[in-house]
């Protein structure tokens, strides 16, 4: 690993390392997640087939810094102990060891019918596991000798949202979520969440002090057929959303040097040819619309003199959110193909990196106004379409014409299937941002655990 051993034992320990070793292919949930120490316990909500199981884990002979162990106490397995060992390398390198000890429930039987099956997953899980681990390390070790922030997010319970707080978290970084509600089962806000209001008045006194605000919360554009009343929802729960939120920051006596709020690459609109860059104008469409209006409403931070960038994303890959986790189950029965034409551009980009796109934004001070946040290689829909095909190993042969998506998806289909853009991340590449996926085909099997 890029790290000392003890800068890898940090990230184990740290709360949001539990989360980024969950491989994102699997429906997993956490129910349960203690600080490590002798009898903590993590639980899990693991579906398999129809079924959630749970999955209770005793930590053991915990030594920060050092070693920990899980042993499940509940759960798929009738014998399982994990042991997590850091070893020092010298030269800020580091080794991480995972020695598993498990027996199947009726092991005669079931290591005959499931043994090959279970080791394969396994693997597969470490080999995720252990670069996922690395990869954050390394983005981590540029940032080592600076101090760790306090950033708040909204968003927070979004894919996104979860994962650049859970990456936030192992780089010793506090998070302070900003929730709209209470917490889970009723119970009182925890010392790490801050109620807000996106649309009335909150109390942000709270916030003062505070390093960077990361703003991700807006509602979900492809939910539902776009009515009139769910544009409005759209459009209102970004632009009165990002202004209530950028007036109650520049009001702090110790605001913060930073606001990164999340955008779209739809601010371009529907480009079928050629490469944009930021620099680009505005585009038609709602989409298009509701960008400028979103970007628009950060007017209040920029005034009191805070660094604004404006993040805008492409489309996010995570297996089981987004439009993977909408497109993964129609290919795994032979259904994907070209959409419409199939040339429409897909500008991309995987999960890992634009969390990391987001932790570059908030330390570099260069940086300001619009980032586009996309992979270097956009690919045309149906190139897309075939490199999803060619890792979950089915056809591409099943074409939804065009007018079949727009009779279903009325004009969120044609906004958001039909259209598109190549966009090109030029501030980011200029900064000197490295990308972890730069090809279509790399972040789709990380994504879904497939790697060679």
């Amino acid at each position: 690993m890029p790290s000392s051993r003890s800068a890898l034992a940090a990230w184990h320990f740290a709360p949001g390392a539990i989360n980024r070793l969950l491989p994102p292919w699997q429906d997993v949930r956490i129910e349960q997640n203690e600080p490590l120490r002798d009898g903590s316990r993590t639980v899990l909500g693991l579906k398999v087939g129809p079924m959630r199981i749970r999955w209770v884990a005793v930590h053991e002979q915990v030594k920060p810094g050092e070693h920990f162990v899980d042993r499940s106490v509940q759960g798929p397995f009738k014998h399982w102990v994990h042991e997590h060992s850091f070893l020092d390398k010298g030269q800020l390198q580091s080794d991480l060891r995972d020695s598993v000890e498990y027996q199947l429930p009726f092991s005669a039987i079931s290591d005959i019918f499931m043994g090959w099956k279970i080791r394969s997953d396994l693997a597969q899980m470490f080999a995720f596991r252990h670069r996922r681990t690395r990869d954050d390390l390394a983005r981590h070790s540029h940032y080592s000798d600076r101090p760790r922030r306090t950033i708040a997010v909204t968003g927070s319970t979004g894919a996104v949202g979860r994962a650049l707080c859970a990456f936030l978290s192992t780089g010793g970084h506090r998070v302070i979520r900003l929730v709209r509600g209470g917490s889970p089962l009723g119970q009182d806000l925890g010392q790490d969440e801050v109620r807000w209001n996106p649309t009335g008045e909150w109390d942000a006194s709270k916030l003062e002090g505070i390093d960077a605000v990361v703003h991700l919360a807006g509602a979900n554009i492809a939910e539902g057929r776009w009515t009139a009343a769910r544009k409005k929802v759209i459009l209102e729960s970004r632009e009165l959303g990002t202004r209530n939120l950028s007036e109650a920051i520049a009001q702090l006596n110790r605001p913060p040097s930073v606001m990164v709020c999340a955008s779209g690459v739809g601010f371009y609109g529907n480009l079928q040819e050629g490469l944009v860059d930021e620099s680009a104008p505005n585009g038609s469409g709602f989409l298009a619309q509701v960008t400028q209006a979103w970007e628009s409403a950060l007017q209040p931070v920029e005034s009191r003199g805070i660094r604004v960038v404006r993040m805008r994303i492409g489309i996010v890959l995570n297996a089981r959110t987004g439009v993977l986790g909408s497109m993964r189950l129609p290919f795994l029965f032979g259904a994907g193909g070209r959409v419409g034409s199939g040339r429409q551009g897909m500008s991309w980009i995987h999960l890992d990196d634009l969390v990391a796109a987001i932790q570059f934004a908030i330390e570099e001070k260069t940086i300001s106004g619009a980032v586009n946040a996309v992979s270097p290689r956009p690919v045309a829909q149906i190139d897309f379409a075939r490199a999803l095909a060619r890792v979950l190993h089915r056809p591409c042969i099943a074409p939804l014409p065009a007018p079949i998506v727009r009779l279903i998806f009325g004009e969120m289909g044609s906004e958001l299937l039909l259209s598109g853009q190549f966009v090109h991340p030029r501030v980011l590449l200029e900064r000197g941002f490295r990308f972890g996926y730069t090809t279509i085909d790399d972040a789709l099997s990380f994504a879904f655990g497939k790697m060679k």
